[in-house]
């Protein structure tokens, strides 16, 4: 789950597993896959760089595309 901020500074977590897009109409806009919406204050590039982070916790031995064997280093 990722924390995202209403316009009205409520934070709220949210699954980034049913993000479908992310716009900037000036103000964010997240379309979940089931047609939900959500007004945050977050940039997109926020969202994305807390997606990614969410990502690296879930995985944290995937790297760019290749699994490490910390025995082989």
């Amino acid at each position: 789950m990722i924390y995202v901020s209403r316009l009205n500074n409520k934070e709220f977590a949210l699954n980034p597993d049913l993000i479908e897009t992310i716009e900037a109409t000036p103000d964010t806009v997240i379309t979940l896959t089931n047609d939900n919406k959500y007004i945050v204050r977050e940039s997109i590039e926020e969202i994305i760089s807390r997606i990614a982070d969410f990502r690296r916790r879930c995985h944290p031995d995937f790297r760019g595309g290749k699994n490490i064997d910390e025995n082989s280093i």
